[in-house]
C-alpha cells in the first residue's frame, strides 16, 4: 500500500501548477515546471560556438590552450561555461546580480546545470563560490555565487558546497579596471579556510571575463593542497 504522504504531496504540487503555472523569465510565456524557461527561449540562448578548454575563451574552433593560456597558464585546470555573455543571458545575469531578481538566478542555475550535464563536466568533491568582501556583500545583500552553488547542489543531488575561500581585503571592482590591471588587483586577496583540502574542487561564479579572479582563487587552493580546480560559470564574456 502506498504511503499517503507522497500522494498528498503530488496532489499539492499538481494544484500549485494549476493555480500558479510556471512562466518563462525570458519571454513571459508559459514555461516548463521546475525550470521557468520555455523550450524556445532555452534553444535560442547564446552558446559558445567553440572555445579554449582551459579558459573557455570563445574562438573559431576548439583548442586545448588558446594563445593567452599558452603565454601564461592559469592555475585552474578546466573551465565549463554554460553560455556566452550576451543577449538574454546578459540580461538575466544583470537582473539577478544588480536588481535582486532571485528567480532569474534560480533559472540561470538550472540552465547551467543542464549545460554542464550536456558537456560531461565531472562531478567534483566540493563546489566553492567565489567570495565577496563583506562590504560589497552587505551592499548587495547576497553573494550571487553562493546562491548559484545552493541551486546547483539541488540539481546535482546534494553535491556539497562550502564557502572555502574568504576575501582578505576589499578590491576595486574588476569590471572597472582594464584587463592588464585585473591580475594585480586581486593578488593576495584570498585565503583558504582551515580544513582538509578536497582533491577536486569546482569554483563557481556568474560571469568570467579575463579569468584573473578565478585564477587567483585557484592558485590559493592549489597552494593549500587541492589537486584539481575546475571552473563553472554561467557565462563567458
Amino acid at each position: 500500500m502506498k504511503s499517503p504522504l507522497p500522494v498528498a504531496r503530488h496532489a499539492i504540487n499538481g494544484l500549485e501548477h494549476l493555480l500558479l503555472p510556471p512562466v518563462c523569465v525570458v519571454c513571459g510565456m508559459a514555461a516548463r515546471a521546475g525550470l521557468d524557461c520555455c523550450a524556445g527561449c532555452e534553444r535560442d540562448l547564446p552558446k559558445l560556438n567553440a572555445s579554449c578548454r582551459r579558459c573557455a575563451l570563445e574562438l573559431v574552433q576548439d583548442v586545448e590552450l588558446c594563445g593567452r593560456c599558452t603565454r601564461r597558464l592559469p592555475a585552474f585546470d578546466r573551465t565549463y561555461a554554460g553560455f556566452a555573455y550576451r543577449g538574454s543571458i546578459e540580461r538575466l545575469v544583470r537582473r539577478f546580480k544588480f536588481r535582486h531578481d532571485l528567480a532569474a538566478g534560480r533559472v540561470l542555475a538550472g540552465l547551467l546545470a543542464r549545460r554542464l550535464s550536456a558537456q560531461g563536466a565531472p562531478r567534483p568533491d566540493l563546489m566553492a563560490p567565489v567570495p565577496l568582501h563583506w562590504r560589497r556583500r552587505l551592499g548587495r545583500g547576497f553573494n550571487q555565487a553562493e546562491l548559484l552553488c545552493a541551486d546547483l547542489s539541488r540539481h546535482f543531488r546534494g553535491l556539497p558546497w562550502y564557502p572555502l575561500l574568504r576575501r582578505r581585503r576589499a578590491t576595486a571592482a574588476q569590471s572597472e579596471l582594464p584587463a592588464e590591471r585585473r591580475g594585480g588587483n586581486v593578488r593576495g586577496a584570498f585565503r583558504m579556510r582551515s580544513m582538509p583540502a578536497p582533491a577536486h574542487i569546482v569554483l563557481v561564479d556568474d560571469v568570467m571575463t579575463t579569468g584573473s579572479t578565478l585564477d587567483e582563487c585557484a592558485r590559493v587552493l592549489k597552494r593549500d593542497g587541492v589537486q584539481r580546480v575546475d571552473v563553472w560559470v554561467v557565462a563567458r564574456a
